[in-house]
């Protein structure tokens, strides 16, 4: 049988250092890993404030990592990014500073490189079936839909 473990301020902030030393997490990741330790709520005030104070939580820092992360590494779009932050409680002016992360003309190449890869895998002969399909595939990964309009006309012309 498993008993749960209760901490102590000491041993929690230890936890939750360690916790955000490893990667970037945001207050929202924070709140519940305290929650699952089962901290009183003067105590989770303490120590976000130590984690705070002593730069282990930063928001803005979170947001900018995320955003490279996720254009990077998963090549999402910034509708989803958005969308992702938001989800977590990031503040519009986080969201805002974070995505200059992404320099535009690196933003549409990776659109370009995408929807190539995409359009390489479907297949449908009617011209109309086919865009569409390129077309919700690029809007799902978070990419705006003027753009989409406009790469897969390119790529898929009359």
């Amino acid at each position: 049988m498993k008993r749960n473990k209760t901490y102590t301020v000491d041993e929690a902030t230890k936890v939750l250092e360690k916790y955000c030393a490893y990667q970037e997490r945001c207050h929202q990741e924070v709140e519940n890993k305290l929650y699952d330790l089962k901290m009183i709520s003067e105590a989770k005030e303490q120590i976000i404030l130590h984690l705070l104070q002593h730069n282990f939580l930063n928001e803005e820092r979170f947001a900018k990592a995320f955003v490279r992360g996720k254009f990077s590494i998963k090549k999402w779009g910034r509708n989803k990014i958005i969308k992702e932050l938001k989800s977590k409680q990031i503040s519009a002016y986080n969201i805002k500073t974070a995505l200059k992360e992404i320099d535009e003309e690196i933003y549409l190449e990776t659109l370009h490189k995408v929807a190539e890869k995409k359009l390489a895998l479907i297949k449908e002969a009617n011209i109309y079936k086919k865009r569409n399909k390129l077309s919700n595939f690029l809007i799902s990964k978070g990419f705006e839909s003027n753009l989409v309009y406009k790469k897969s006309t390119e790529l898929i012309p009359n």
